[in-house]
């Protein structure tokens, strides 16, 4: 298939001519089996909203119409006499979403199109569709999700018949994560394994699997669970029928790291780590993939030494190939001067958090360092992990001897759900309490210069640093922000709504998570904003409100365009620019102030 202004065409081979499969597209209001922005940004995680059956004879697809949703308009500035804007739907907390409905085509024989109905419950309310994936030729699994996020249905639709029964329903009283999931079925359908939230005592909810046996008269539904423990199961990856085993990815072995799993579904559920004695000494964080069969996997080494890629025999992983070791990277890392990273475990209200520190080669604290502190771009997320990475900051500790810091507090990810729900209607309070905390704890050693703290971040990263600036007075020298958000009633609904509910009536949860009042904190601050005036994400609406009200608030700052560039900053030139700016601006606000005073000489130890 190939889709052309918004509407499917199926072409059976090369030579044959297409056939519309739909004739409602209309670019910018209805999309027929691709996202809109919405979609692809926060609900599905792709553009992609068609799948075909397993044997190629269905195709499913959703229609989303965003006739009602109100328009955002991006200007381009640059390249004509008279700029022009781009329209598109975006709906920002509180406003009219798309409508979302779901087709199944049959394309043997005379195209013939069913629609597959939403649960009962749903049907007079606002809901998305987080997932769908077929099980069978006929049979396919979808998720529904209410526009409050926190109920979720998960059916399983006939498409010859276009009956849906229900199998799974969640509800949270704050919302529910992982909503893109998707289960894994036995070849017959009658059992399928999901991760759900399960109470580990007093740690609170840890993702964990569970296996649904459908039971065939009664279709009642019987879960056993098969793993648990303080840690999470971050991923399902296969079911082998004829080992009875399940392969997944867990954090057991550290918060930070994954590692490849496998659990007996039947029995005492003996549980083994496949990846674990895998070079170990640079491998902690893997990812993996299984053969059709379950006969092999590949494993994916993030770090944290440079990544490797394996693959490997599942009934005896200790015979392996090596398809790609990195060597090239391997000796540019090794010639470079590299630093060293250390992890301190913090203890705040009743958690312990994983601080990072980037220490430059030849540390000694008996001298006094800068600090540089980067915050996380998306609540769920996490900074703090054993993959390998090199970025902007490195450069800083390597030839401006800055110590980088990386914090992940509550409202962080893979440590729990009580961790991570936090933020639940207190968007830019907890989260930065804790880094604050961080930072003071850090104040404590001697080897950090209280005068010289600065801190970065970008887009939701961009908002707790520019909440951090405002609340902590004078603890920071200075501060950048890239395409920062500022306040979440001017953002996405999915994303705004998920943790602090509708403006209309949690108009004051919103007042409060708004970076736009109270700026006095801002005024004592070296602060850099960064924007590309295209960000369809973080509209420039939301830098352009910053500033208004930093001029309101008689606040210095100093401000970086980038013009028609999107979020990523795309153009080599325009990357090279902005990571130039930042590299410059923290260089020149975090180096030694050299005293003006002649020091006498001193004595040597």
């Amino acid at each position: 298939i190939y889709i052309f202004e918004n509407n499917i065409y199926y072409q059976p081979d090369v030579k044959s001519s297409s056939l519309r499969l739909t004739s409602s597209g209309k670019e910018g209001i209805i999309f027929n089996g691709i996202a809109d922005w919405l979609y692809e940004e926060e609900l599905l995680h792709s553009h992609i909203a068609h799948w075909w059956s397993p044997d190629g004879e269905r195709l499913a697809f959703l229609t989303i119409n965003d006739s009602l949703v109100p328009n955002m308009v991006i200007p381009r500035f640059t390249g004509g006499l008279y700029p022009k804007g781009k329209q598109y739907p975006y709906p920002k907390a509180g406003q009219t979403n798309p409508t979302v409905k779901l087709f199944v085509v049959n394309l043997y024989g005379p195209a013939h199109t069913l629609e597959l109905m939403p649960p009962d419950s749903f049907k007079s309310r606002e809901y998305y569709i987080t997932m769908v994936k077929w099980i069978s030729n006929t049979k396919a699994v979808v998720r529904w999700l209410n526009r409050a996020q926190n109920i979720s249905i998960l059916t399983v639709c006939e498409t010859t018949t276009g009956a849906c029964t229900r199998k799974y329903e969640m509800q949270s009283d704050l919302w529910l994560p992982k909503q893109n999931e998707e289960p894994v079925f036995s070849k017959d359908g009658s059992k399928f394994f999901m991760t759900v939230p399960v109470k580990q005592g007093g740690r609170g909810e840890f993702h964990h699997i569970a296996m649904f046996m459908v039971q065939a008269k009664s279709e009642q539904i019987s879960v056993r669970h098969l793993t648990s423990g303080n840690w999470e199961v971050i991923k399902i990856l296969a079911y082998d029928e004829n080992t009875q085993k399940i392969y997944f990815l867990s954090t057991e072995e550290s918060p930070r790291g994954r590692q490849l799993h496998s659990v007996s579904t039947v029995g005492s559920l003996n549980r083994q780590c496949l990846s674990c004695d895998f070079l170990k000494d640079q491998c902690t964080y893997f990812s993996a993939k299984f053969s059709p069969m379950n006969r092999h996997f590949l494993l994916h080494c993030k770090g944290p030494g440079v990544p490797v890629v394996s693959v490997h025999r599942t009934s005896d992983t200790a015979k392996f190939y090596i398809l790609e070791n990195n060597p090239v990277l391997k000796e540019v890392v090794f010639k470079k001067k590299s630093y060293k990273t250390e992890i301190k475990m913090l203890h705040i209200e009743d958690y312990e958090f994983p601080l990072q520190l980037s220490l430059p080669r030849d540390f000694t604290d008996r001298n006094q360092y800068a600090l540089l502190l980067i915050i996380d771009e998306a609540p769920g997320s996490q900074l703090v992990t054993d993959k390998f990475h090199i970025d902007w900051d490195s450069v800083l500790v390597n030839s401006d001897n800055v110590i980088v810091a990386r914090f992940d507090g509550r409202g962080s990810g893979f440590q729990g759900l009580k961790i991570l729900q936090e933020v639940h209607r207190c968007l830019g309070s907890v989260e930065v309490k804790d880094q604050i905390a961080a930072v003071e704890s850090l104040l404590k050693q001697p080897f950090i210069d209280p005068k010289r703290l600065g801190i970065f971040g970008k887009g939701y990263g961009g908002y707790i640093t520019s909440m951090i600036l405002k609340s902590s007075e004078r603890l920071f020298k200075c501060g950048a922000v890239v395409a920062p958000i500022t306040d979440m009633k001017l953002y996405a609904s999915a994303f705004s709504e998920r943790y602090l509910g509708t403006p209309s009536k949690d108009e004051i949860t919103y007042q409060a998570s708004s970076v736009l009042h109270n700026l006095h904190g801002l005024k004592e601050v070296d602060l850099l904003i960064a924007h590309g005036t295209a960000d369809a994400k973080v509209h420039f609406q939301h830098s352009a409100e910053l500033i208004k009200r930093l001029i309101k608030a008689g606040a210095n700052y100093t401000m970086q365009i980038y013009p028609d560039e999107g979020h990523n900053i795309a153009s080599e030139k325009s990357k090279y620019h902005l990571y130039s700016t930042i590299l410059g601006f923290f260089s020149a606000c975090l180096k030694e102030e050299t005293p003006i005073l002649p020091q006498e000489p001193e004595e040597d130890e």
